[in-house]
């Protein structure tokens, strides 16, 4: 049976799924209750210095697709509104009471030394495993010169972290914001200041929705709204980007990566880790479907690594990174016609619109022996995926290699490209 069990910078837990700094790890029973279901750690939601913030009514914002489906949260909440000595006594109970799991603590406050140092000391009572400094919350706390107002500042973020590395002992994991041109700057500037680590992705700058009753942003709040903090499934693909961006940039590669951003089943986490997450942290799915996914999380990983024969996430962690390339580095000889089989085809129909409105008309449209039927036109595909895409029925279409008989050959001979001098040969 595969070992899930992690150490990241030092800090252990029975698996690599955290709970991410959120309302699920605001307090004490909500901890214990996601540590008796199985969840190796958690990142307790962010403390920062008294008098508490207050938080708004109404908090949360979705996007939903086909009416019920939930790809996306927006919240409009700012850090804890609850003291900060009564949520320390709690993260020093539950370390003492649960040793094996991982608990982390998100900390935002000013951008002043004394802040970080004071604030600091505070948590090291408590024996927690290290902190997470939350540069990216993007609204409420960003107004005040904190949160995504300091991760989208590369020296601040490195100055923070140097203090932080200065007056503690415990692991420093720095938070970034997704709401950057190029994230690389922010993890390089973490990594010059000493940071053990980096957490990403914090969430997006957004306005979910309009509610056209009101004509308000959702959620509302005795009828304004703001934007706010989006995350869920539908960050997902952004946060991978800037995941594998990280891991394979020469001066942040090798950084340990706690990864976040739309996980919510094994294979996300399975995705993440591939592109060298070490743990990975989830909100949104917690959320949604309660703390019990975790079980599902935990034996899906553990049945796939059985499978293909990884007895430990470090087996396969990083094993995409040299996959994920530039464009300019493609095969440009290298072409993929789409396959229907025939026996599943339902003849829906939805392959031919699909390919005939994105000029590629590819699909015929037949009448065979007074029925319909849609084939492939070989010489017009140009394997663009999109009829295996909107396909209702899975497996009915596939993609196939077709030799073309053309040597491997990208637009450029840029010595950055492995295949250059395969190509030039």
């Amino acid at each position: 049976m595969a070992d899930l069990s992690t150490n990241f910078v030092g800090i252990k837990s029975p698996n690599p799924f955290w709970l991410a700094s959120a309302p699920p790890t605001d307090k004490e029973y909500n901890v214990v209750r996601a540590f008796k279901a199985g969840w190796g750690g958690v990142v307790w939601k962010t403390l920062g210095e008294d008098p508490p913030v207050v938080n708004v009514s109404s908090r949360y914002g979705a996007l939903h697709i086909n009416d019920d489906r939930i790809v996306g949260f927006n919240n409009i909440e700012l850090i804890t509104d609850r003291p900060l000595d009564v949520n320390l006594r709690e993260i020093k109970q539950v370390k003492r009471d649960w040793k094996d799991r991982a608990l982390i603590v998100s900390l935002m406050v000013p951008c002043e030394e004394m802040s970080w140092k004071n604030i600091l000391a505070r948590v090291e009572e408590t024996e927690a495993d290290g902190i997470e400094l939350n540069f990216g919350c993007p609204h409420g706390m960003s107004e005040r010169g904190m949160g995504s107002a300091v991760g989208q500042v590369p020296e601040y973020v490195e100055m923070v972290a140097r203090w932080c590395k200065q007056h503690t002992r415990m692991p420093v994991i720095v938070k970034l914001t997704p709401n950057v041109t190029d994230v690389r700057k922010p993890a390089r500037a973490a990594k010059k200041g000493g940071a053990d680590a980096v957490s990403l992705i914090n969430t997006i700058n957004s306005i979910c929705g309009i509610d056209l009753d009101h004509f308000a942003p959702m959620p509302m709040v005795d009828g304004k709204g703001t934007h706010g903090g989006y995350c869920g499934p539908a960050v997902k693909p952004i946060a991978m980007h800037m995941t594998a961006d990280i891991a394979r940039d020469p001066e942040t590669h090798g950084i340990p990566i706690s990864a976040i951003g739309g996980i919510g089943n094994w294979r996300d986490a399975a995705e993440f880790i591939s592109l060298s997450a070490g743990t990975v942290q989830v909100c949104t799915a917690a959320m949604h479907h309660g703390f019990r996914i975790v079980d599902d999380m935990i034996t899906g990983l553990s049945n796939w690594m059985d499978s293909k024969g990884y007895r430990h996430i470090d087996d396969f962690r990083g094993k995409a990174v040299p996959n994920v390339t530039d464009w300019q580095f493609l095969n440009i000889n290298y072409k993929s016609v789409a396959v229907i089989d025939q026996d599943k085809c339902i003849q829906c129909g939805l392959c031919h619109i699909a390919c005939e409105d994105t000029s590629h008309q590819s699909i015929a449209a037949l009448r065979v022996d007074g029925k319909r039927r849609y084939e492939v036109i070989e010489a017009e595909c140009v394997g663009c995926n999109l009829c295996q895409h909107v396909c209702p029925v899975p497996d009915t279409i596939s993609m196939v290699s077709v030799d073309t008989g053309k040597p491997y050959l990208n637009w450029t001979q840029d010595p950055r490209n492995p295949h250059a001098k395969k190509a030039a040969e």
